[in-house]
């Protein structure tokens, strides 16, 4: 019974019977009364930001010759560590879990003409490279997962580092199953966010957990707070957080529900104490969040959902009992269905401890999309954005329809002016 309903099925109904969903999506997209796409309006903040360049990146014209990818580029991330950028990348035949999937490492000094640094391949599905530049380390996290394209089976992380003769081979790392979301510095120390409990997503009762690790030398970790334990636990997943002058700012994908709904919650920090995240609830789910500060301020890029307000949660079935599983099936049903854009948001501090995010504009991009990473730029007032997309000529497919076809990853510029 636990198979039926677990993920498996769930990406069996989205696969197996796309083009039907996606007649019906047009029906849907008629008569629903919320099925408006209309942008969001912007709210005023301290900065006016516009996206200058976009160019892609892979495919595109300067890798190397004859390097060969799936037809889906997508999981990635990005850093500088000495005078080379370093570009981790997922390559696979298709969006779903394949035992083709490879992890590319290129490097590039100046992020137009890059180099084949490595290939991993372990014969299942890797996700979610993670790199860290600290400690004058360079390490690589990645996510290993089985290669059913219907099953979502997360065995745990696996870890390498470069040296001076190029990258090691993965070793085991982190706990059982774990997924490794986001590596970062934070108060000066390599910080490490990761989820566990992937495999009940979609169950009656799904227990997920997620933790915050912190590391002085990028090889010991340990968590950051013993005593308060997991940052997070009930249907949560994908979580990021930055600070500016003062409160952590984060959030966290709660695509399986909890006992404040589905969608995402938005959350707030002292300063002092990183991993003691108080959230609220959100109707929206903003999918491989990245959230980084500038100028004071923080900001977040995720995956907007263009469908009416934006909301994950159709609000349809109980909240509580087996038969939640049917909402968050209904959930996911209804966002597969919509499009999609990756977008910038900006955390906006709401009295002593409340916080909520507004819109501030959408990157070029549709279809499937978003996982971003980032960079500061060349000059203090722009950002460095690189994350992926459906092409961005011809049409704007629905999500499903994306997860179906190709994907390019593209490198952005964003500037900030007062």
């Amino acid at each position: 019974m636990r198979r039926l309903v677990g993920r498996r099925f769930a990406l069996a109904i989205v696969v197996l019977i796309a083009p039907v969903l996606v007649a019906a999506g047009t029906v849907v997209a008629i008569l629903w009364p919320t099925a408006r796409e209309d942008p969001p309006t912007p709210e005023p903040g301290r900065h006016r930001v516009e996206v200058i360049e976009t160019r892609p990146i892979a495919p595109g014209p300067g890798l190397p010759p004859g390097l060969v990818l799936g037809a889906a580029n997508n999981n990635l991330d990005v850093v500088r560590h000495g005078d080379h950028v370093y570009l981790a990348l997922r390559t696979a035949p298709h969006h779903f879990a394949s035992r083709e999937t490879r992890i590319l490492v290129l490097r590039s000094r100046d992020e137009e003409v890059w180099e084949l640094d490595h290939t991993f391949a372990l014969g299942h599905d890797l996700r979610e490279p993670r790199l860290l530049s600290h400690a004058g380390r360079l390490v690589l996290f990645v996510s290993k997962l089985g290669s059913d394209p219907f099953d979502f089976e997360p065995q745990g992380m696996v870890r390498s580092e470069r040296g001076a003769s190029g990258w090691s081979p993965l070793e085991r790392f982190g706990p059982e199953r774990a997924i490794g979301w986001r590596a970062r510095i934070a108060n000066g120390a390599g910080a490490l966010l990761t989820y566990q409990g992937g495999g009940s997503i979609y169950s009656a009762v799904p227990d997920l957990r997620v933790d915050l690790w912190r590391s002085d030398d990028a090889s010991s970790w340990s968590l950051w707070d013993e005593q308060h334990g997991p940052v997070y636990r009930g249907g949560g997943s994908e979580a990021d957080f930055d600070r500016a002058d003062g409160d952590w700012f984060g959030t966290i994908r709660v695509e399986s529900g909890d006992a404040q709904g589905w969608g995402s919650r938005v959350c707030r920090a002292p300063a002092a104490r990183p991993a003691s995240w108080h959230c609220v609830a959100d109707p929206r789910k903003y999918d491989s969040p990245y959230v980084f500060a500038h100028d004071g301020e923080v900001y977040l890029v995720g995956r907007r959902n263009l469908r009416g307000d934006g909301r994950f949660d159709r609000g349809a079935g109980p909240e509580a009992g087996p038969l939640r599983t049917a909402r968050t099936l209904w959930n996911h049903l209804a966002y597969s269905l919509a499009r999609k854009r990756c977008s910038l948001w900006r955390f906006v501090a709401d009295g002593k401890d409340g916080v909520r995010v507004a819109w501030v504009l959408d990157l070029p991009s549709r279809g499937d999309t978003c996982f971003p990473a980032m960079l500061p730029g060349e000059t203090p007032d722009t950002w460095i954005v690189y994350d992926y997309s459906s092409p961005l000529e011809g049409p704007d497919p629905r999500w499903i329809q994306g997860q179906l076809g190709p994907t390019i990853i593209h490198r952005h510029t964003l500037r900030f002016e007062r």
